[in-house]
C-alpha cells in the first residue's frame, strides 16, 4: 500500500459515472472536443478536462481514463446520457464506439501514490488523493459516504464544476480548471477553445472560484456574498463551515465580506498564484 496513509479514506462517489469511448478513431476524435490532451494519454493515467459549449462555458467536466484501445469518461451520474447523445451527435464518420459503462468510481484520501490496479492519482491536486476504476478499496481504509468526500474537496477550495456550477453559465477559468490542470493551452482547437484562450492571454478573469470559511448553519446554493454593501459574488455548495463561492477578485481584500448579514473570510487556496487570489 505504498505511499497511502493508515489513516486513508475510501468512498464511493455516487454522483459520478462512467461512459466508455473506444474505437480506432478515439483519441483524434476527443483531441477535436475536450480541453485536455488525450493524444499522449496513457493506459492507467487520469486527466482532467472539461468539454465546452461553442461559446466555451462549461457543459460538463471530466476525468479521462487511459485503457487499452480506448478510454474511461467519469462523468457527473446525472448528466451521462447527456455526454453519450453530445459525444454521438459529433462522431460523424469517426470510427468510435460510445457507450455507458457501469463500473464504480471511488475516491481515496489523504493518499500520496495509487495502493493498487485501477487507482490513479487525481490530476487535479496531488492533496486530493487519488481516484480508482474497477479498483476496490484497501482493506486498511475506513469507509465513508461522498459526502465526506465534498467536505475534504471543499476544506481545500476545489470547485466540483457539477455541482457548483449551473448548467452553460460558468467559463472554466472561473472554475480553476486552468489552475487545476484541465485545460492544456498548448493542444489546439477544442470545442470553446478561442474564448478560454483569450480569456487566459489577455488576463480576462474577473471572478474565480475560491474557499469561504463561515460559522454557523451552511449558507443556501446562490446566497449573496457582499463586500460592504456591493455584490461580491455568490455561494455555491457549503458544508461543515466551508464554502465554495464565485467571487469577483477586485472584491476580495477590500471591505469586510459577508453573507446573509454574517462574515465570512476567503480562504486563498495554496493552488491560487500569489497575485491572483486578490
Amino acid at each position: 500500500m505504498g505511499g497511502m496513509s493508515q489513516s486513508a479514506t475510501a468512498a464511493r462517489l455516487k454522483s459520478r459515472a462512467l461512459v466508455r469511448v473506444e474505437g480506432p478513431d478515439w483519441r483524434t476524435f476527443l483531441q477535436g472536443l475536450l480541453s485536455q490532451d488525450v493524444e499522449r494519454l496513457a493506459d492507467g493515467e487520469v486527466r482532467f478536462a472539461a468539454l465546452l459549449n461553442p461559446q466555451g462555458k462549461l457543459l460538463f467536466d471530466l476525468f479521462v481514463v487511459g485503457r487499452e484501445g480506448g478510454c474511461l469518461i467519469d462523468v457527473a451520474a446525472d448528466r451521462r446520457e447527456d455526454l453519450v447523445r453530445r459525444l454521438t451527435m459529433y462522431r460523424l464518420r469517426a470510427k468510435v464506439e460510445i457507450a455507458a459503462d457501469e463500473g464504480d468510481v471511488l475516491a481515496l484520501w489523504p493518499a500520496q501514490s495509487p495502493p493498487g490496479p485501477g487507482w490513479a492519482p487525481d490530476p487535479r491536486l496531488a492533496i486530493l488523493g487519488v481516484r480508482g476504476y474497477g479498483a476496490e478499496a484497501p482493506a486498511s481504509a475506513s469507509l465513508a459516504d461522498e459526502a465526506a468526500y465534498d467536505a475534504w474537496r471543499i476544506s481545500l477550495g476545489v470547485p466540483d464544476s457539477a455541482k457548483d456550477c449551473p448548467f452553460e453559465t460558468t467559463y472554466p477559468i472561473e472554475a480553476n480548471f486552468d489552475l487545476l490542470n484541465g485545460i492544456d493551452f498548448q493542444k489546439g482547437c477544442f470545442v470553446g477553445q478561442e474564448t478560454t484562450s483569450r480569456m487566459k492571454r489577455r488576463g480576462m478573469i474577473k471572478s474565480r472560484m475560491v474557499g469561504l470559511a463561515f460559522q454557523g448553519a451552511a449558507p443556501a446554493f446562490g446566497a449573496e456574498v457582499l463586500a460592504g454593501d456591493l455584490r461580491a459574488g455568490e455561494v455555491r455548495t457549503a458544508r461543515d463551515g466551508k464554502a465554495i463561492a464565485l467571487v469577483r477578485l477586485d472584491r476580495i481584500g477590500g471591505a469586510a465580506l459577508t453573507v446573509d448579514g454574517r462574515p465570512v473570510q476567503v480562504l486563498n487556496p495554496n493552488y491560487i498564484p500569489k497575485g491572483q487570489e486578490t
